[in-house]
């Protein structure tokens, strides 16, 4: 069922932006007068296709919604009669034709303000980046961070949520020598401290960032209390009970659930002694420890019970963005802003290799964080859809034949050399840019495989 929800978000998430994008390219042609023969959302044989007249534009919905496209009125294309030449693309003076093209990755950057803008009046819930452990002979040992100290800004700009604080310190390392962190110590009172950051692009390498800088994310600890036992489950084949305060594990005092666990997942197959209290009575019972494989075929142990959460626990951590319209606005402009500056940023120290090319994800990966982001509500699905859309914005404008940012490289050497490209040279331009683009996608798409097989 997963996977199915994974397909169906996926396609939801691509025919939604790739419409949105063809939408900016076909609106702005209509507005400037260029004739538009065909809308498609997706390639290849039509499904379905609706036309209101003969001399109207043509809409298509395709068997292959991996695109789409906005088919102009073109003399390159074939033959225009003479009374309609001034309606076709390639007639167009220079500044239209910037404009048409410009339109399509602008318009998927207008969809992403849209949807901070409605996630933010919502309200976005996230969790406070406060610090757990702080792993010795770190950079952010060394900067004087403690455990339980609360990020407020990095390099000037508010964190809220440890998402804000991941992007910040993300842009950070990219930069490169120093980050200005500045913290809450559980004294309240605040100070600032630098990372002083060495070996960037492997702190940029996926998962590795808060590890290579020394940081973990704050839990608190939850008593070891059990809530429910499942059946079949080694717990209440030993005895156990909803209600029982686990004190102690094979000889070692517990203090928290979070400990009891990973002892337990360490124990696979062992048997361990146990002492719990129980109404008020301390008992010793024998706990032997069931098996569970992860899909990288490691065993861990298990014993089938579940946690008592007590009433407001984690309220410290949790955290939620949300504004009244008109604040909400310049937020979602500012969120978008940020977030598709350190896209291009990224893209761009990829090509002079500082960060790590494994940050490339390809449909594998798209779908599969399209289907959870589906499966937890609209903010995360929206919040999804808005990251992908800034990164189609973005993405669109780089300089590869074939997407909108080579045409407007190609519009640049006309305007310098004073006539467009010859067609070879366009032609040469769009091999070039499908073989970059099939390669860049093989290595995205194996990324995707390393980390599901990983």
């Amino acid at each position: 069922m997963n996977i199915l929800i994974s397909i169906v978000a996926f396609m939801v998430a691509i025919g939604v932006l790739v419409s949105v994008h063809e939408f900016g390219h076909f609106i702005v042609a209509r507005f400037l007068g260029i004739r538009v023969l065909r809308f498609s959302v997706g390639f290849g044989k039509p499904l379905l296709r609706w036309q209101r007249s003969p001399d109207a534009t043509e809409y298509v919905i395709a068997w292959l919604p991996l695109g789409g496209y906005v088919k102009m009125l073109d003399e390159r294309e074939g033959e225009v009669p003479e009374a309609d030449r001034h309606l076709a693309f390639n007639r167009q003076p220079l500044p239209k034709r910037f404009m048409v093209v410009l339109a399509g990755p602008l318009f998927n950057l207008l969809f992403a303000v849209l949807a901070y803008w409605v996630i933010f009046m919502i309200g976005i819930p996230g969790i406070r980046p406060i610090v757990g452990d702080v792993r010795p002979d770190s950079p952010a040992a060394l900067a004087g961070m403690v455990k339980k100290d609360e990020i407020l800004a990095v390099n000037g700009h508010t964190t809220p949520t440890w998402d804000s604080a991941l992007v910040r310190l993300f842009e950070g390392v990219m930069q490169g020598g120093r980050i200005n962190v500045r913290v809450r110590t559980v004294q309240n009172s605040e100070k600032d401290l630098v990372l002083q950051v060495t070996h960037a692009k492997t702190l940029t390498e996926p998962g590795k960032l808060l590890t290579g800088l020394g940081l973990g994310q704050w839990n608190p600890d939850l008593p070891a209390v059990i809530a429910q036992v499942a059946d079949g489950g080694t717990a209440k084949a030993a005895g156990l009970r909803p209600g029982d305060h686990i004190v102690e594990l094979g000889n070692i005092p517990i203090r928290s659930w979070q400990q009891l666990v990973a002892i337990l997942q360490a124990s696979a197959g062992k048997t361990l002694v146990v002492t719990l209290e129980r109404y008020g009575h301390t008992l010793t019972l024998s706990l032997p420890v069931g098996e569970v494989k992860e899909p990288g075929g490691r065993l861990l142990g298990h014993i089938g019970a579940m946690v008592r959460i007590p009433p407001g626990f984690g309220a410290r951590l949790r955290a939620e963005q949300r504004y009244n319209p008109a604040v909400a606005l310049g937020h979602a402009f500012a969120r978008t802003g940020s977030l598709a500056w350190l896209t291009l940023d990224a893209s761009w120290n990829m090509v002079l290799g500082k960060v790590s090319l494994r940050n490339l994800s390809g449909p594998i990966d798209i779908a599969q964080y399209a289907g959870y982001t589906a499966e937890s509500g609209l903010v995360p699905f929206l919040a999804f859809l808005a990251i992908v859309s800034i990164s189609l914005g973005v993405l669109n404008l780089l300089p590869i034949p074939v997407l909108d940012g080579g045409h407007v490289l190609y519009y640049v050497v006309e305007a310098v050399k004073g006539s467009p490209l010859s067609v070879q040279a366009e032609i040469m331009g769009q091999r070039v840019g499908i073989a970059l683009l099939l390669v860049l996608m093989c290595f995205a798409i194996y990324n995707d495989l390393t980390r599901i097989i990983g």
